[in-house]
């Protein structure tokens, strides 16, 4: 760049000097965007991705033409915040700061929702969209809702004006139903709704109309707070002004907009369609049902930061798939049936509903197809289901079910997961006589039963059309990248249904699994203007552009996109840090037997001893194995052979995990022992003198029995070569979840730590070896060991 755009964007820069690497970070960052491509880039810990990232998105909005916003995703809430923080250090100094806005999910800003208002056994989702709906009847022009004087008179606006024609609502209705909603401060019986350490307008209970406010006289249920957002013509009194230098997160939005009276989920969208850079996470801009809300914002002018990038493969692979559970099969039938049963009473009913149907372009005789399909795909499950669990355990369906059945999910593939073929399901529904034509015409007919009970007045929570999608979605995804099974969920539930046991242990769905990702990645990427994708832990970066699908955005025959990458060394003081492979033989599953502490076999015997040569050096410890069995084993191990407090984290809440955490880093020295797919070996920063040496057992992979594993293993392979497969499926994630898990030692330039990792796969041209995996420079700086110096050399480091 010259030396003038350097200067441009050193405006933006939120510190006085930049780190070693990140003038060159954001130069990059700037260069490929102008180019309308993407970035890909590893930086460890020091690289000063976050600043950098947002740096070169400030410069692009303000000093271009080519970008108006920018969205920020991440799946991790750390680093989420660690965006708003810096966003905020940039605004501090800017005359015009840029408006920033953080977005979360309803359920953490549904007042009502938050406080457990809502009737029990309905989700806050649902029950918000039904509120949603009622309220937009109700405000709506051609409602029966009276009007008087006093409300016509029109409020100060808190949005840009809406032109008359896309306005179908009447704001005067919406300040009715506020105002037939605010609480009487002397009416002792109405309790007021207090969340967020504010409190509401409105009562705790939520208000409906009286009779006298409408025509027909009905009560009907609404949400003030939603009521507000429509009287304010779709406004937002909450503004970037009310956000610690102009952005705006939960804690300044939703406590403000409660007191008001205002949806704070409305004021949010409002704040986001305005804003300059929206922090988020990965479903605003992967998933589907999310992206509805950031739709309005992203187009070819926004410019996208995709953080955590070595995450973006998996999680958007669980955001891809599809289920379809045996209740809501049951939920769709039952719609049906609402349109059915009148019809079966008489003929003019008959004939009445064929009209409304045949306005759709749907036959009668439809529906009763689409009634006796989920019919036969109920009973079709429950036979699935019942045999497979006679097959797996002996006493199922003898009465002493609830003695044999596990207390964990359980996957019934519907095909083998190495052979591509027509699954069970599909292949029985063809038989009975559902082909194609069935599995397509289900959601259209979803939809003209749904339109014929809105015609009717009949109120009700509609899945048909839904339902008949995902059908069609079955039918139509091909086998290689979309695996189908049955999932069996435990959920334990008091009623024991004797003709059905398994019903009394678990949910049943069927899913279409997602094992390749790169596709509809590289689809969402191509909708935008550029940006960056970045993480500490993303080499081999050709590995990554391929399976993530930049490889193919590169190539696009009609319009191919600048895709480049750069990986960025730690640049911290050598001299600080001590990294070893120790070299013992491959801790597998085939040598290491099961994690039971009577098992003494060699091999366990020799990874005993590094564990506790490594547990008995200086400070705290952190040991992390291939998963939470194993680490309970060397936990258990530990506790009998040193003296340290050994302390043991398995799959648990959030907020144990952070307990955990917290009594890990305080007082004396400990070990904390892990699974290196835990929570607690990445996007946590232990700083100072929290951690002293972290050391990685084996390669932790995934089970690679699993049905599902396997299929994704075959898609790899089909996609990118057979020799392949195991290697972009399976090796590599595991190996970036190592880097991530040793990377907690040493997140600053005057720490000191050792990174370890144990096993002969990590030496070079060994059988299987993973060193290659690993960037140059990192490989460079690893010395091979024996388990025996491992005493001396902690003891020559730390006297250093």
């Amino acid at each position: 760049m010259s030396e003038s755009s350097e200067v441009t964007w050193q405006t933006y820069f939120g510190f006085s000097d930049p780190y070693e690497n990140q003038n060159d970070v954001i130069e990059n960052i700037i260069d490929t965007a102008q180019d309308s491509g993407y970035l890909a880039m590893e930086g460890p810990c020091g690289t000063g991705k976050t600043m950098a990232s947002l740096t070169a998105a400030s410069y692009l909005i303000r000093e271009t033409d080519q970008f108006n916003n920018a969205i920020v995703v991440t799946p991790v809430k750390q680093q989420r915040q660690q965006f708003v923080e810096d966003l905020r250090v940039i605004n501090s100094q800017l005359e015009e700061p840029l408006a920033g806005v953080a977005l979360v999910g309803k359920r953490d800003l549904c007042p009502y929702g938050r406080e457990d208002v809502f009737p029990d056994g309905s989700s806050v989702q649902e029950r918000c969209d039904d509120l949603r709906e009622a309220t937009a009847d109700l405000v709506s022009e051609d409602s029966n809702l009276k009007v008087q004087q006093q409300f016509e008179t029109d409020a100060t606006p808190d949005s840009s004006p809406i032109p008359e024609e896309e306005k179908w609502w009447d704001p005067a209705k919406g300040r009715v139903l506020v105002e037939n909603a605010q609480r009487d401060p002397m009416d002792e019986d109405a309790s007021p709704l207090h969340t967020a350490g504010r409190t509401a307008p409105y009562a705790r209970n939520q208000p409906s109309t009286t009779p006298e406010m409408t025509e027909s006289g009905n009560r009907q249920l609404y949400c003030p707070f939603e009521a507000d957002w429509y009287g304010r013509d779709k406004g937002s009194p909450v503004t970037f002004e009310s956000g610690d230098n102009h952005v705006v997160t939960t804690e300044e939005l939703l406590p403000n907009a409660v007191e008001i009276g205002t949806c704070p989920h409305r004021a949010m969208t409002v704040l986001m369609k305005n804003a300059d850079i929206v922090v988020g996470n990965y479903n605003h801009l992967f998933d589907d049902a999310s992206r509805h809300l950031t739709a309005p914002i992203l187009d070819e002018q926004t410019l996208v930061i995709i953080d955590e990038a070595h995450r973006m493969e998996e999680r958007v692979r669980d955001l891809l798939t599809d289920t379809i559970g045996y209740y809501t099969v049951k939920r769709a039938k039952n719609d049906l049936e609402q349109v059915l049963r009148p019809a079966r009473q008489g003929p003019q009913n008959k004939r009445d509903i064929k009209a409304r149907l045949a306005a759709h372009d749907v036959p009668f005789e439809a529906v009763e197809t689409a009634e006796a399909f989920y019919d036969d795909v109920m009973e079709w499950f429950e036979t699935q289901v019942d045999d497979e669990l006679r097959d797996q355990f002996e006493q199922y369906g003898t009465g002493l079910s609830w003695n044999s059945l596990p207390d964990e999910d359980i996957e019934v593939p519907l095909r083998d997961p190495d052979e591509p073929e027509p699954d069970e399901f599909t292949r029985w529904a063809e038989q009975v006589g559902y082909g194609g034509d069935t599995f397509r015409m289900l959601s259209k007919v979803g939809l003209a039963v749904e339109q014929a009970l809105e015609q009717e007045d009949i109120d009700r929570d509609c899945v048909c059309t839904a339902v008949g999608a995902l059908f069609g979605q079955w039918w139509e995804r091909d086998h290689v990248d979309y695996f189908r099974e049955i999932e069996l969920e435990y959920s334990r539930k008091d009623d024991r249904d004797v003709e059905k046991p398994w019903m009394n242990y678990y949910n049943a769905s069927l899913v279409m699994y997602n094992c390749m990702p790169s596709e509809k990645i590289k689809e969402i990427l191509d909708e935008f203007g550029g940006g960056v994708l970045m993480s500490a832990t993303l080499e081999p970066l050709s590995i990554f552009e391929e399976v993530t699908g930049l490889e193919e955005l590169a190539t696009d025959e009609e319009e191919p996109r600048v895709v480049s990458s750069r990986t960025y060394d730690l640049t911290f003081p050598e001299e600080n840090r001590a990294s070893w492979i120790v070299d013992v033989e491959a801790f597998k599953k085939r040598n290491r037997g099961e994690p039971a502490l009577e098992n003494t076999n060699s091999t366990r015997e020799r990874y005993a001893y590094v564990a506790r040569e490594i547990a008995r050096s200086h400070g705290n410890i952190l040991l992390a194995w291939p998963n939470y069995s194993e680490a309970e084993w060397a936990a258990n191990r530990l506790r009998e052979e040193i003296e340290k407090p050994v302390l043991l984290d398995q799959s648990s809440s959030h907020e144990e995990t952070r307990e955990l955490k917290r009594e890990f880093v305080h007082g004396e020295p400990k070990v904390l022992v892990t699974s290196t797919r835990g929570t607690l070996t990445e996007g946590v920063d232990y700083e100072g003198d929290e951690l002293h040496t972290c050391a990685v057992f084996g390669i932790p992979l995934v089970n690679i029995g699993s049905p599902r594993v396997r299929a994704v293993q075959y898609a790899y392979g089909d996609r990118f070569g057979a020799e392949n497969s195991f290697t972009y499926a399976l090796t590599i994630p595991a190996v970036r979840q190592i880097r991530q898990a040793f990377g907690r030692v040493i997140r600053g330039p005057d720490e000191r730590g050792v990174r370890i990792v144990v096993g002969e796969r990590f030496v070079p041209d060994t059988l299987h070896s993973v060193y290659e995996y690993f960037p140059e420079k990192e490989r460079e700086e690893f010395v091979r060991m024996k388990p025996d110096f491992l005493a001396s050399q902690f003891r020559d480091f730390w006297e250093s």
